[in-house]
């Protein structure tokens, strides 16, 4: 049911797209405005976990899923380089009811635009500025638009143009490697089981690979050490010949895939100091533009959808006039969870590559990863006691 509310939302990301989903499920009238003339993702796969599978489901996208994802089960391994096993990974939460699929953006994009009205996307539309007063908030574009709503969430990534309205320009941390990734069919590599997750790690380098659509393409990630600062970047060509070269070494399963790769990408591999503040009045951050985390726990895109869930949560039933103290509140609860997932993003990075550690030491830190593991994945934001409890601003006297 429409409560009145209305959000402007910058970015239409998977936590743009999905914050206007589960704010139009909470009776917020929601619209997405996004830079790039349509909407969409390069060619790269995404991981997502049981603990944002289970709030997708809840949007009635389970059918979805299981049709565009690539379901992970059993058989999947952190190997050595040399191909010796060294554990299992964890692919579902402590019950075993929700599970975890590899995704190719583009169809996780599309997927999260089912649940928002076409009529509330608008295309085209780069942000530039932004003021608020008392009742309402405004965010400025290129094109001299202007979108007026009770709230705005940038959801605009790490690069986000809102970001300074709320606190000083946070500078992105390069973590000193780059990172080669693209797709291959199946059928080109036809001894790689498809329903599993691998991660092949080697000392200061490593590879993972997943399934994505239904096991019809593999999406391999393979992290090596930069000498120098590169750009982000989702489409910078990569070449396959120097990155078969960087692998030289690793088992067969290994250099046989990178044999089959004809082209790559690579990005600069960057997150942030966690930041101060996360809104201002009825400006909040979400997503990248809040917490940018490093892809070692797979947990970027699903720590955005927990934000988006949250959000909605803490707005369900609030007045306009409460929309400051609703979205400080969201800020307050979520950043003691990312703070915690994005420095262990970072540590487990530096785990795969066996950096000052052995690689004894590395290999019974991966077993004694499942606890991490387990409270990642187990956990429901819309269970949260700290937001499901929150009823508003106490009364002024």
């Amino acid at each position: 049911m429409d409560k009145g509310l209305t959000a402007a939302v910058v970015g239409g990301g998977i936590g743009g797209l999905a914050a206007a989903a589960t704010l139009t499920r909470a009776g917020v009238v929601a619209s997405v405005y996004e830079q790039a003339p349509e909407l969409g993702e390069v060619g790269a796969g995404v991981m997502i976990g049981p603990n944002s599978v289970r709030l997708l489901r809840r949007l009635g996208l389970a059918e979805a899923i299981d049709e565009v994802g690539g379901w992970v089960g059993e058989g999947s391994t952190y190997y050595r380089h040399d191909g010796t096993r060294v554990a299992p990974v964890m692919t579902t939460d402590s019950s075993g009811l929700a599970a975890m699929y590899g995704m190719h953006r583009a169809d996780l994009i599309d997927m999260l635009r089912r649940a928002v009205l076409d009529s509330r996307i608008h295309p085209g539309h780069r942000a530039v500025s932004f003021d608020q007063d008392a009742q309402k908030a405004r965010v400025m574009f290129e094109n001299g638009a202007v979108a007026e709503a009770d709230m705005v969430i940038a959801a605009d990534g790490i690069h986000s143009a809102m970001q300074r309205f709320v606190t000083g320009q946070a500078t992105p941390v390069f973590s000193g490697q780059v990172s080669y990734r693209g797709v291959l069919e199946t059928a080109r590599v036809p001894d790689w089981p498809t329903r599993v997750f691998q991660v092949w790690m080697g000392e200061g380098k490593h590879i993972i690979v997943f399934p994505l659509r239904a096991g019809k393409l593999l999406n391999f990630v393979c992290f090596v050490p930069a000498d120098t600062e590169k750009r982000e970047s989702w489409s910078a060509p990569g070449d396959p010949d120097a990155l078969r070269a960087a692998f030289e070494g690793f088992a067969a399963p290994v250099t046989g895939l990178l044999r089959q790769v004809d082209s790559t990408f690579w990005w600069g591999l960057y997150d942030r100091e966690p930041l101060a503040e996360w809104t201002s009045g009825r400006l909040a951050l979400l997503g990248d533009a809040a917490h940018p985390m490093l892809p070692h726990l797979g947990q970027g895109a699903n720590q955005s959808i927990e934000d988006a869930f949250a959000l909605a949560v803490v707005l369900r039933d609030v007045s306009s006039a409460d929309v400051p103290a609703a979205l400080r509140h969201y800020a307050q609860v979520r950043r003691r969870r990312t703070d915690v997932v994005q420095a262990n993003s970072r540590r487990s990075g530096e785990r795969y590559d066996q950096v000052n550690r052995t690689a004894d030491s590395r290999d019974l830190e991966l077993i004694d990863t499942r606890k991490l593991r387990a409270w990642i994945y187990d956990y429901d934001v819309e269970a949260e006691p700290e937001l499901t409890s929150w009823t508003g601003p106490p009364a002024r006297p």
